[in-house]
């Protein structure tokens, strides 16, 4: 049975894309680009990983004839808009603006009590991270967590699979003994890539993806416990192919 749970971070332990969406649009405005991304657009937007990429991503699209994307004039605007962003956005956190969602904290002690460690595997910064988490749990969140892999650690954005191998050589542990939690089809599929099972607890941003390899998807994890995991673990023998087979359909199901 599993001696890990890894999670993601944006989407998973919180809710967080509408005050990303905000300080995204606060950066815009104080660097008066004319640049704001709807609701619509911003989830259009998530299918690509990073902050960072986002933007060029746009900056691509509103300039087509740019002719020094990868110049140092870019990525100095880039790094600039994504500093603005990123301290709007602890700002918002320490205001009490985002809360982690329904069964996060539980699911965790459950698991600590039953000598699982915990462990981290997202592509957003470590001062997200750290803003997020200082709120929710308090200045000492770090014990609880035995390897953290984020953007500063893994270049590599989801859906490649280079932060989870990284939190799984961390962690010294075969895939088949760690479990993710994910909310969106890039996090599935790193996740996947690397052998892991996962829960998948989708947000409006991320509800029409495609969840079929998942072990489970649920709308939170409000009502989910070890007993739960156990019992989905035992439904969904692993594939000849060493992955795990995916039940058809991939809306939440009630948890019961």
């Amino acid at each position: 049975m599993w001696q890990a749970f890894i999670f993601d971070v944006d989407g998973t332990l919180a809710d967080t894309e509408r005050v990303h969406l905000a300080a995204f649009n606060h950066a815009f405005e104080q660097e008066g680009l004319g640049w704001h991304w709807d609701e619509a657009y911003y989830t259009e937007l998530l299918s690509i990983s990073g902050g960072k990429e986002r933007m060029l991503h746009h900056w691509k699209q509103v300039s087509p004839d740019l002719k020094d994307i990868g110049g140092a004039g870019v990525s100095d605007t880039l790094n600039r808009l994504h500093e603005i962003k990123t301290a709007f956005y602890e700002s918002a956190v320490a205001d009490g603006a985002v809360s982690l969602r329904p069964g996060v904290l539980r699911l965790m002690d459950e698991a600590l009590s039953a000598g699982i460690r915990l462990a981290i595997a997202t592509t957003t910064s470590p001062v997200n991270i750290a803003a997020l988490l200082r709120k929710a749990i308090g200045a000492d969140w770090r014990m609880h967590f035995v390897a953290i892999g984020d953007a500063s650690t893994a270049p590599n954005k989801k859906p490649h699979p280079q932060v989870y191998l990284q939190m799984l050589s961390a962690l010294g542990l075969p895939a088949r003994e760690c479990l993710a939690f994910e909310d969106s089809a890039n996090g599935l599929a790193a996740a996947t890539a690397a052998g892991l099972r996962t829960v998948i607890t989708p947000t409006t941003y991320t509800a029409h993806h495609d969840f079929s390899a998942a072990l489970r998807v649920v709308p939170d994890l409000g009502h989910v416990s070890m007993a739960h995991l156990r019992a989905w673990y035992a439904e969904r023998p692993v594939a000849p192919n060493g992955g795990h087979r995916a039940k058809q359909g991939a809306r939440p199901e009630a948890v019961r």
